[in-house]
């Protein structure tokens, strides 16, 4: 059992990040290309003369200009991240060809179970990808959307009738996944079914 790497104050148990940090970091991965793309399209200052000519004394541009750069930054700092993760697990591939933010953030969500669970620095993946999302909403001030909690995993896990037990979470429209046995619920029947036989709290 260990200490959450990311919070410090809860247990992870065999993860560097407990389960509370671990939804975080994948819903702020979630949410990132999207944040980021609505940045892209934030009305643009032509050009420093129609500045000049067009705006009264002491006016500032409509935004802060450093936010146009900010999704190519981002790419940059989650592919520098990125190849350092496949150093760690891979070290005798070569690294990542440069690509887009929806592209590391979708690796870096497919393999987040790994990292979370043998990857020592996750903890400053989590801080870098909590610092790029706060930097999209300063200008942007859209909500991230938030992961729906949907109880404890049912499915057996071995011959003994041992059930998993492990939280359950999701994002709006996507499908159900034990993060611990992978176990999916996708069909009505299945979310009948985990609901049905949810532990029951004790009166």
């Amino acid at each position: 059992m260990s200490t959450c790497t990311a919070c410090t104050d809860r247990d992870a148990g065999d993860y560097y990040l407990c389960e509370r940090c671990f939804g975080l970091l994948e819903q702020r991965l979630l949410n990132m290309p999207d944040l980021y793309a609505e940045l892209s399209i934030i009305p643009r200052v032509t050009g420093l003369a129609e500045v000049v000519t067009a705006a009264p004394a002491e006016a500032r541009a409509p935004i802060d200009l450093n936010a146009l750069d900010m999704p190519g930054n981002a790419a940059w700092t989650l592919e520098i991240r990125r190849r350092d993760i496949q150093r760690v697990r891979w070290p005798d591939r070569s690294g990542p060809a440069p690509a887009s933010l929806m592209a590391h953030c979708r690796w870096l969500r497919m393999e987040l179970e790994w990292i979370a669970a043998s990857y020592p620095a996750v903890a400053e993946l989590a801080a870098e990808v909590r610092k790029l999302e706060s930097q999209a909403l300063s200008i942007l001030g859209t909500p991230p959307r938030r992961a729906q909690q949907l109880g404890s995993c049912i499915a057996v896990t071995d011959d003994a009738g041992t059930v998993c037990g492990a939280a359950l979470r999701r994002y709006p429209g996507e499908v159900v996944r034990c993060r611990k046995c992978r176990t999916e619920y996708r069909t009505e029947a299945d979310l009948l079914l985990l609901q049905h036989f949810q532990p029951q709290e004790s009166a």
